[in-house]
């Protein structure tokens, strides 16, 4: 059986620890006591939490060549195949849409842009790169993205919230493409900033690349080479990439998720190849059987929350949303949302404020678990 004819288990574990890690980091107990790990870097640099949304594109563009690979062989058309993507891009944006429409349904304030409508829109931009373009050509697609998105922050002056002039300024709400964000979705932005978005327009260019980048690493899985040849040729280029995105963070702009720098894009491909590539080795290209097949038994965890990836990430988020709508009446008149009620015992335990606000995040991942568990069982896959 080749690999278009069968489901990399290494895949889906990759793609369950990566949504564990979302929910993880998506529900502590209380934002204000966190581990520095478990949150976002404040601007420049990174954390644990700012491999996510990367790792969550570059798997995406790992399940892109690995499908288009089965339906090509199939004998679909491309216009099919374009079709197929486009169709699935629709679908992810309106439920990450409608997501931001709880708890207040206001279409004068909806925030337009969102975790899920970035995967949408690298998707269907990716379509016709992946569909009608080689390998070669889709590496030179990446590096054309990169240097233009790198020319427009870097070079093109721009006005900020303040209306001062200035080229190369990234800073929050300065940049170029801060610029773009209030020119065409002014009053639809993040509200925690209201100026800028850090799923914005331009910044949708290098988050495309890394997309991209597991569209390579895909057709790489596809090629000829032994499975333990692919795993060292991707760990090496996980390494380069680290180091691209080192050098390219000191001499041309740093690493920093909200603007999705270059270096940020090229650096956590770099981490994305090597965790993908560890599981690849453990669970799909270990030559001992019995060791692969130890590996998966201990990964199932994981792999039951990968087969339902999209439908936890957004369950989860809803739930969270909920927890804060639903306000319940306290003895004194007052009322308190379910979510911090739930909390409340948490918090009373005799720990560290920053270890309660962690419990709680473990267990309503233990709580998502719960339900992809169950979905599993049933049998229950919901697909996009």
């Amino acid at each position: 059986m080749n690999l278009q004819q069968q489901r990399l288990a290494s895949l889906d574990a990759f793609r369950g620890f990566t949504i564990a890690a979302m929910v993880l980091v998506n529900n502590p107990g209380d934002w204000s006591h966190l581990y520095a790990q478990l949150d976002h870097a404040e601007w420049n640099g990174w954390t644990f939490t700012d491999t996510i949304f990367p790792f969550f594109l570059f798997i995406g563009g790992v399940s892109m060549a690995l499908s288009l690979g089965r339906l090509a062989a199939a004998g679909a058309a491309k216009p099919a195949l374009l079709g197929k993507l486009a169709w699935r891009a629709t679908l992810i944006f309106l439920i990450g849409f409608t997501l931001n429409f709880i708890p207040n349904f206001n279409l004068a304030t909806v925030r337009i842009p969102g975790v899920l409508q970035r995967i949408a829109v690298c998707t269907l931009l990716a379509a016709p790169i992946v569909v009608y373009l080689g390998w070669r050509a889709q590496l030179a697609v990446i590096a054309f993205l990169l240097a233009l998105y790198a020319g427009l922050m870097l070079y093109v002056p721009v006005p900020d919230v303040h209306g001062v002039w200035a080229a190369g300024a990234l800073e929050p709400g300065r940049d170029f493409g801060a610029f773009v964000d209030r020119w065409l979705l002014d009053g639809h932005l993040w509200v925690k900033s209201k100026s800028w978005d850090p799923e914005g327009v331009t910044s949708t260019l290098p988050a495309l690349c890394s997309q991209l980048a597991g569209v390579l690493a895909g057709r790489w899985l596809l090629s000829r080479y032994s499975r333990g040849e692919q795993t060292v040729w991707m760990m090496l280029a996980g390494l380069a990439c680290l180091a691209v995105g080192s050098v390219a963070d000191a001499l041309l702009m740093p690493i920093n998720k909200s603007l999705w720098t270059p270096s940020y894009a090229v650096w956590m491909t770099g981490w994305a190849l090597l965790a993908f590539g560890a599981f690849f080795w453990l669970l799909d290209a270990n030559p001992h059987a019995a060791l692969r097949e130890r590996a998966r038994r201990l990964s199932t965890p994981l792999l039951i929350y990968g087969m339902n990836a999209l439908f936890i990430f957004a369950f989860s988020g809803f739930v969270a949303k909920m927890l804060g709508f639903i306000k319940l009446a306290q003895p004194d008149g007052g009322k308190i949302a379910l979510g911090r009620l739930l909390y409340a015992p948490i918090g009373a335990l005799p720990i560290a404020p920053v270890n309660a606000s962690l419990l709680h995040a473990l267990a309503f991942n233990a709580a998502m678990f719960g339900v992809a568990w169950l979905m599993w069982r049933k049998k229950w896959f919901v697909k996009v």
